[in-house]
């Protein structure tokens, strides 16, 4: 059996796998490595640094000639970062976080997919009305930024909301299962992040992909703590998950007096400058109870592609009477 979704058929690919965007993880090796395997690897270009995203597709167009995206966040961006990315001629743009009609018209007017990533109802119908090719519905099990909502309940309500629009489901996936529950719940495909953190080919230290694997999911929490301590303009709406830590322990529950004091913001911009673990955020979802080692990008794509075609052939076997 292979998978043959609308997905698949969209971008002429072997596996319903999409590399989530992820800001300083999702660099072009990672991005090439998951669309040579068979997936759609996008890299994470969050607010359009120029000189990053230069270099990253780069790597990209040497490292596959399939289908690769690019990912922005719709809150920091303009018109003249999108055109600029429009212009690198990626097969698909990823926007997240805000609303994408100001930039819908011109990626699909340059042919280019658009895949928007919602967070609840509202953001899934204004995706729709700017013309989205496909919507990623983002559960709040997922790593890094995102809304209130949980995968299993949210991804079928956007599916019945798209109609016949692709929907991706994203948030606590990270093997075969739960790729084939994905499109069981009627969705198209899956947007994999933190599986992909523990990877060769990710841009992250060592010792934060050590953490990852290491970690389990009670080791993670949403917070807007860590956001605050490190300047970050993110909107206040799109908590980040990220892995505990001893600054958030010490300060859980209480960033107004964090912002108010000047001594531990300096401490935690010293500790970022040494990419200490005990303050900077580690990007990490629920699903780090399934990632016990570090792979290539390539076999984490194919293994769960296969996977889930075995449990959707082996669910079948049992669960579903065949007429004789």
């Amino acid at each position: 059996m292979t998978l043959r979704t609308a997905l698949t058929g969209m971008f002429g690919i072997e596996h319903p796998i999409v590399l989530a965007p992820m800001g300083g993880v999702a660099g072009g090796a990672l991005a090439a490595a998951v669309s040579e395997a068979g997936g759609l690897g996008v890299i994470g270009g969050g607010l359009g640094d120029r000189e990053w995203m230069d270099r990253e597709v780069a790597l990209a167009a040497a490292g596959t000639g399939k289908p690769w995206g690019i990912g922005l966040l719709i809150w920091g961006i303009d018109t003249d970062t999108v055109s600029w990315v429009i212009d690198r001629k990626p097969s698909a743009i990823v926007l997240s976080f805000g609303d994408p009609t100001p930039y819908a018209a011109a990626i699909r007017d340059a042919g280019i997919r658009l895949l928007v990533q919602v967070t609840d109802s509202d953001e899934a119908a204004r995706a729709l009305d700017a013309g989205a090719d496909v919507l990623i519905a983002q559960g709040s099990e997922a790593g890094g930024h995102c809304g209130g909502r949980a995968t299993l309940p949210f991804v079928p309500s956007v599916v019945d909301m798209a109609e016949s629009t692709p929907v991706l489901a994203a948030g606590g996936i990270a093997d075969g299962r739960g790729l084939a529950a994905a499109l069981t719940l009627g969705a198209a495909g899956a947007l994999i992040g933190t599986r992909f953190e523990a990877t060769h080919e990710a841009l992250i230290s060592a010792h934060a992909a050590k953490a990852i694997v290491a970690a389990r999911a009670g080791d993670t929490e949403r917070n807007r703590t860590l956001d605050i301590a490190r300047g970050s303009a993110w909107p206040a709406e799109y908590p980040a998950r990220t892995l505990r830590n001893g600054f958030l322990d010490r300060w859980r529950g209480r960033d107004a007096e964090m912002i108010a004091d000047s001594i531990a913001l300096q401490q935690f911009r010293d500790a970022a400058t040494r990419d200490d673990l005990d303050y900077v955020p580690v990007w990490a979802g629920e699903s780090v109870d399934l990632i016990d080692q570090l792979e290539s990008a390539g076999e984490v794509v194919r293994r769960i592609g296969h996977d889930a075609e075995a449990v959707l052939r082996r669910t079948a076997e049992q669960c579903v009477d065949t007429p004789r």
